[in-house]
């Protein structure tokens, strides 16, 4: 005979569960109000987003003129000139010639999906019915707005993303005062904290700043040598297109695992349709020998401190922030979804009970054995 439940322990449970809920409701209200204020505020946060990841590639240039006893302001304006510089160089002798071939990329990878319809409905395949051809249908389309949009990112860059030259214009003299001041933010912002906030929050942004700093700079190496190595590889072989190939390349790197898959299946659709099968796959092999060499080198080497994320939230993450702000919102996904782990890490720190850590330390194996 099965006992009967307990009125108290049943109400209490239901006094729990009402509770959670009522909490994870009021903090889902509160996210949801947060993100419609970020939304509003996008054309002032966009600029800033951007301001902090320039800000990270520079930091190391405006740090070392620091220590090497330049003043704050005159470093800061050297670097930024600099990377002005850089920045003019690389829209003239890249951006140009990418946006005068956008429009053959994008044909080609057209070309080359129409191509791998026609190759399945053949033998050995023989797929011909018409939800697999409504699915090719799409694929095409999928690839003019994808591939479309991607170059167009590229070649337009900063300036055009939100508002043009203002945001541009607006990043750089964020950065610039982020590279003057940024030293001394968490130190005012300490003082205007009261109680714990005062520690807390200021080590929150520390450990997130190390870690943005970390990613962007990995990602961007990373993605400079994957695009010279499979460029060279595309050149060998007279694949054209090859700037905006290893441009899309590098753009690629910084949304992890679908942007590698993306631009290897371009590659390898311009090459099935330029010079044939045979080229096709070979270009495959390179883009696989590439991929496996950052994996196993590159990253080690290049990314000191990991970002602590498993690969299955990465991929979860560029899923969820592509479909919730496109390309931005893939760009943007593994950043968030990195500092967002490094404010759970940090409660999780505040949080663990000193008496239970202690009690689960694994006891010194030398202390049992007798002198």
């Amino acid at each position: 005979m099965t006992a009967p439940l307990s009125s108290d322990r049943s109400r209490a449970a239901l006094r729990i569960s009402a509770r959670v809920s009522a909490e994870l409701l009021l903090v889902f209200a509160v996210s949801a109000v947060a993100l419609w204020l970020l939304g509003r505020m996008w054309s002032v946060v966009w600029p800033l987003v951007i301001g902090l990841l320039l800000t990270t590639l520079t930091w190391p240039a405006a740090r070392l003129l620091r220590r090497r006893g330049w003043p704050p302001a005159l470093a800061a304006s050297v670097v930024t000139v600099l990377f002005l510089l850089v920045a003019a160089g690389v829209v003239a002798l890249i951006a140009v010639p990418v946006a005068s071939q956008s429009g053959e990329l994008t044909d080609g990878v057209v070309k080359g999906i129409q191509q791998l319809r026609e190759w399945a409905a053949g033998p050995p395949l023989n797929i011909g019915d018409a939800q697999i051809n409504q699915a090719f249908d799409s694929a095409v389309s999928r690839a003019q707005e994808g591939v479309g949009s991607m170059v167009g990112a590229v070649v337009t860059g900063v300036s055009t993303v939100v508002n043009g030259i203002v945001t541009a214009v607006l990043a750089l003299f964020l950065m610039f005062f982020f590279l003057k001041d940024g030293p001394r933010f968490l130190p005012w912002l300490s003082r205007q904290l009261p109680g714990r906030l005062a520690t807390d929050v200021p080590t929150v942004c520390a450990r997130g700043w190390d870690t943005l700093g970390a990613f962007v700079r990995s990602q961007a190496a990373v993605g400079l040598l994957d695009a010279v190595l499979i460029g060279i590889g595309l050149w060998v072989l007279g694949v054209p297109l090859v700037l905006p190939l290893a441009v899309l390349t590098f753009v690629s790197a910084f949304v992890p695992i679908i942007g590698a898959l993306f631009a290897g299946f371009v590659a390898v659709l311009i090459a099935l349709v330029s010079n044939g099968v045979t080229d096709a796959l070979i270009v495959l092999v390179i883009i696989v020998v590439v991929q496996q060499l950052e994996g196993n080198v590159f990253q080690p080497m290049l990314q000191s401190r990991g970002l602590g994320l498993h690969a299955a939230v990465v991929l979860l993450a560029v899923t969820l922030g592509g479909n919730l702000a496109g390309i931005v919102g893939s760009l943007l996904a593994v950043p968030v979804a990195a500092l967002i782990a490094v404010v759970w890490n940090y409660v999780r720190e505040q949080l663990v009970d000193p008496e239970a850590e202690a009690d689960t330390e694994e006891p010194d194996p030398g202390a049992a054995v007798p002198s």
